[in-house]
């Protein structure tokens, strides 16, 4: 592996490109820490960065894909590593005016071993992910489906992940996290299905909670400053926090 790897702009991987500060998704900064490589981001609507990996999917879709037939995954990437080895890394670029395959030969002499295997990268079981929308619902198969008041934030990760099992729907907050909402799976299509609990405010109950934490702790002024600020930072974790 390299020491910088290249990316489009994708919201994948990026919250925003924050003057230059650039805030990456939570998954993918994990995943960049672990495999400790430097980002270089393309900006917006720059063809000197953008075109440098457009123009490599434009040749690859022009040069061997058009008019071309494959009939599987496996045909095709069968046929595309003998179409490299014969043609496509052969090729002296116009640019550069080097072939692929001799460039390749002297920057592979420094490049990384790939670090072993994550965790996530050994599980293969799909994920189903859906927006929250801002009456606190999420749409599945032509379907709404309710969340507990205070799932969408304004300004934030409004991800949920849907899991089915036989005739249930169950709703998490990360892929293998808390559960938000259980429901039953709708069959007919334009269908809201809601639990009433989701539309009360379940906030007034966290009072309590919050002094019994507070009691735990030895300067009570200050604790109370600091579950103040993690209510602000996590209100839709709050409970979990505490």
């Amino acid at each position: 592996m390299p020491e910088e790897i290249v990316y489009d702009q994708d919201h994948l991987i990026t919250v925003s490109e924050n003057a230059g500060d650039i805030i990456f998704t939570g998954d993918f900064q994990a995943y960049k820490q672990e495999r400790s490589f430097r980002v270089y981001l393309c900006r917006k609507s720059d063809p000197q960065t953008k075109g440098k990996i457009e123009n490599v999917v434009k040749f690859v879709k022009g040069s061997f894909a058009k008019n071309r037939v494959f009939f599987n995954l496996e045909s095709w990437n069968e046929k595309c590593l003998a179409w490299l080895e014969r043609t496509g890394n052969q090729i002296v670029h116009n640019t550069t005016k080097k072939r692929p395959a001799e460039v390749h030969a002297l920057e592979k002499q420094h490049l990384r071993p790939v670090s072993s295997l994550l965790s996530f990268e050994s599980d293969l079981s799909n994920s189903i992910t859906r927006a929250v929308h801002k009456d606190n619902v999420i749409k599945y198969k032509s379907n709404r489906y309710s969340l507990p008041l205070g799932t969408y934030r304004p300004r934030g990760n409004n991800t949920v992940y849907v899991e089915v099992r036989e005739s249930e729907l169950i709703i998490r907050a990360t892929s293998k996290g808390e559960i938000l909402a259980r429901h039953r799976l709708a069959l007919g299509k334009g269908e809201l299905i809601k639990n009433r609990n989701h539309g009360r405010d379940r906030s007034k109950g966290l009072d309590a909670f919050k002094e019994t934490v507070i009691r735990q702790l030895s300067n009570p002024e200050e604790a109370k400053q600091f579950i103040h600020e993690v209510g602000v930072k996590h209100p839709r974790y709050m409970r979990d926090q505490l």
